[in-house]
């Protein structure tokens, strides 16, 4: 899934993100976003970072919970927005609550101390600085209820030297190619199982998928 470098170009056009990003892999982020979003109970309270264009918002509100939805990119909201609009047509008031933010990361300290059931994010870490990480992890550690449930997808470096040479040949010149379009581009993100534990979340299970290049990834805060 190193072709997740491409979603800087697609997230330029994003009308086109939801079917380019299906493109790009074969259908195995819906399947890797089906299994994450299947531990969200009716009425849990979720918070998803960077929701981008609603996949996992959407998944979300399916399955009962009351979700709030942060974004920095008003674009991407925009498609998400419509995405529920259709949805809350379709099924009335057995849709639940949300709300869209539009905010970034560093601005996690305006969100609720122990007020979400379950945190959740796609492909959005792979967006942050190290710092911003960091920052991060350590609000999704404040604002989870005790044994609230941490849920990510995300891009990852596989392990192996020859995955990761394999990884490597395929990665860097699309990364090359989407700096070229978009000024800027994704970094898969390094020891993210470390840095979820360092922020005191006890992590439940990992998946990776294909040569090892995308992680779900499950935990919890500790009591």
């Amino acid at each position: 899934m190193s072709t997740y470098v491409l979603m800087k170009i697609l997230e330029s056009s994003p009308d086109r993100y939801d079917r380019g990003i299906r493109f790009l892999t074969l259908g195995q982020l819906d399947e890797a976003y089906d299994r994450l979003t299947s531990h969200i109970r009716p009425g849990d309270r979720v918070l998803d970072i960077g929701c981008g264009t609603g996949a996992l918002t959407l998944r979300a509100l399916a399955r009962g919970g009351v979700v709030t939805a942060m974004d920095i990119n008003p674009a991407m909201m925009d498609v998400a927005k419509k995405k529920v609009g259709a949805y809350r047509a379709e099924i009335g008031e057995a849709a639940g609550d949300m709300v869209f933010l539009e905010m970034g990361v560093a601005e996690m300290d305006d969100l609720e101390t122990g007020g979400y059931n379950v945190v959740m994010s796609g492909l959005c870490f792979s967006e942050l600085t190290d710092d911003e990480t960091a920052y991060a992890l350590g609000h999704v550690h404040r604002i989870l209820k005790n044994r609230g449930m941490l849920l990510i997808g995300d891009e990852v470096p596989p392990g192996g030297i020859f995955r990761r040479f394999f990884y490597m040949l395929v990665r860097i010149p699309l990364a090359a190619l989407t700096y070229l379009v978009t000024q800027t581009t994704t970094g898969a993100i390094k020891n993210l199982e470390s840095r979820v534990a360092s922020a005191n979340l006890e992590i439940e299970s990992v998946r990776r998928h294909g040569i090892g290049g995308f992680m779900e990834l499950i935990a919890r805060k500790r009591d």
